[in-house]
């Protein structure tokens, strides 16, 4: 597992304290799980993904996580309507893994109110907390 200083928290993203990430994309919202999670996790053996269409609010379940270690449920860290999905994680939930904020995104969101996702950490409250918990 990796040292706190040597994640990955990029600072164009925010995030949840479950571990879930947010990156505003024009007037959309890409959802994945953060390099701490997915560290924690170890290899990532599937991803359970919503239908597109399905509506969410902000902290309801809309994913499920299972690797070697564990299964975890994931949390949207902002209300809206699922408006795309990341099949390639079907077939390569490694992915999660080798890229959480690039290639192992989980979905795309339209928000029903984008303030929301001003209410999640930004990179340097997400590291302060970690190392809270450390």
């Amino acid at each position: 597992m990796k040292e706190i200083s040597e994640l990955n928290l990029p600072e164009d993203v925010r995030y949840a304290e479950d571990h879930e990430w947010a990156r505003i994309e024009g007037d959309i919202v890409r959802v994945g799980l953060d390099d701490y999670a997915q560290d924690q996790l170890g290899d990532i053996v599937f991803v359970e993904l919503p239908r597109v269409g399905a509506k969410f609010q902000k902290g309801d379940e809309f994913a499920t996580v299972e690797s070697v270690k564990a299964v975890v449920e994931c949390y949207l860290p902002v209300s809206g309507e699922i408006i795309g999905v990341n099949q390639a994680l079907e077939d390569a939930p490694e992915l999660v893994n080798q890229s959480p904020y690039a290639d192992g995104w989980f979905v795309e969101v339209r928000p029903d109110d984008l303030s929301e996702y001003e209410t999640l950490m930004t990179a340097g409250q997400c590291l302060e907390k970690l190392k809270g918990a450390a």
